[in-house]
């Protein structure tokens, strides 16, 4: 059973936040909100958040940049998820990551499922490692960023998750 070990001290994590959506602006950014929220809520500190339009090029450009800044441990990009035309965030992480981490997506399609049912299935969230630091892409919905976080990231991006968690890999995750 997954715990939180009060001996060890927490250690924020640097967030940086990008909604994927051509119709979302700062006002109208829901899960953008939710998710800034909540990283805050949980103690880390949010870096950098942006808005981008659906454009894997713009993605992947906001990527590198924000994996190359040594001010950012993770990026979380919400929205373009799905399967239409325009949803192209797992296009542009193929562009960048360097390592998937599969259970990522499996796991939150699981979690997803037993809230939605079979409609998961068309989410492609995901995650993964680039220069050192954590993305993960969750679709575009409130209800999904919430699950996300609630369920998976707030554990896994705290030290004191036992038994294991992502931030004590950080220190590992530039290793040849």
């Amino acid at each position: 059973m997954a715990r939180i070990d009060e001996t060890i001290a927490f250690i924020p994590v640097h967030v940086a936040v990008l909604t994927v959506s051509d119709t979302r602006d700062a006002a109208s950014d829901t899960s953008g909100d939710t998710l800034a929220s909540r990283i805050e809520a949980a103690g880390h500190v949010l870096r950098a958040r942006l808005i981008c339009r659906d454009d894997a090029d713009a993605i992947a450009l906001h990527l590198r940049g924000w994996v190359s800044d040594p001010d950012i441990d993770v990026v979380i990009t919400t929205g373009g998820t799905g399967v239409t035309g325009r949803d192209v965030t797992p296009e542009a992480f193929d562009r960048v990551l360097e390592k998937r981490i599969e259970g990522f997506g499996e796991l939150f399609r699981m979690l997803s499922y037993q809230k939605i049912g079979t409609s998961t299935i068309q989410s492609r969230a995901l995650a993964g490692v680039a220069g050192g630091t954590y993305l993960f892409a969750l679709p575009g919905s409130t209800g999904a960023v919430k699950d996300a976080w609630d369920d998976i990231l707030v554990w896994q991006l705290d030290v004191r998750h036992r038994p294991c968690n992502f931030v004590e890999l950080m220190p590992r995750l530039k290793e040849r």
